[in-house]
């Protein structure tokens, strides 16, 4: 562990607490306008589209496209799927923001400042550049430096966006630490030779959620909190 540099950390869900946040902001703007939505809902129904839109850019079938442009397509469907056709586009680009104002959970502020001190901090998120750097700012996340999807123009887990990453930091993988909280991203970022620390984030899908309630696989650090990463990694 002593080689590890910089840590890589997955965003939605890992460090940001997206269900609720979106349910919270669905919940308000429907009653202002008399809609009716539940936001939980709304907010599961919206992310239930994430990875097939994703799917097609890694098959080949589309060419790369920011997740800013695939959301508010997404969101156009649920809309549909919710039998709402009265908003404007105005309406519909401030909806789709909402992805840009996610409020971390209470312990990942608090942990990634102490990991600052001894580390490097990234994003490896399939979030466009804007989209972190506006979420940072509205969540007080203390990156140095936004990596993934965009940069490498491609969607995790393809193996060229952790590997450019690496790259952008001149760093060996192994110099590399992949934090989040799911079984899958951090087998892959093992596969390439990245050190994985694992945090249970057992509510993130709420009544929805079917997997990730626990670490599947013997990874470096497995904690119940960022702040638990921070204890493990000395900090």
């Amino acid at each position: 562990m002593t080689m590890v540099k910089a840590l890589f950390f997955d965003v939605f869900g890992t460090v940001v607490d997206w269900r609720n946040s979106i349910a919270a902001e669905i919940d308000r703007f429907s009653d202002g306008k008399g809609l009716g939505l539940d936001g939980q809902s709304f907010a599961l129904a919206w992310r239930r589209r994430y990875v097939p839109a994703m799917a097609r850019i890694r098959s080949g079938e589309r060419g790369f496209t920011d997740l800013d442009t695939l959301h508010r397509e997404n969101l156009i469907e649920v809309l549909e799927e919710f039998g709402i056709a009265s908003l404007t586009d105005a309406e519909i680009d401030h909806l789709n923001m909402v992805w840009h104002r996610l409020n971390p959970w209470p312990d990942s502020v608090p942990g990634l400042t102490r990991l600052k001190t001894k580390f490097i901090l990234a994003t490896m998120s399939n979030g466009n550049v804007k989209l972190m750097v506006d979420m940072a700012k509205h969540g007080g996340l203390p990156w140095d430096m936004i990596l993934g999807a965009e940069i490498a123009h491609s969607y995790k887990p393809d193996p060229e966006t952790y590997l450019t990453g690496c790259r952008m930091l001149r760093l060996a993988p192994e110099e590399c630490m992949m934090v989040a909280a799911h079984n899958s991203d951090l087998l892959a970022a093992r596969a390439l030779g990245l050190k994985t620390a694992f945090i249970a984030r057992p509510t993130e899908y709420g009544p929805e959620q079917t997997v990730d309630f626990k670490a599947e696989d013997e990874f470096d650090v497995i904690a119940e909190s960022m702040e638990g990463v921070a204890d493990k990694l000395g900090c």
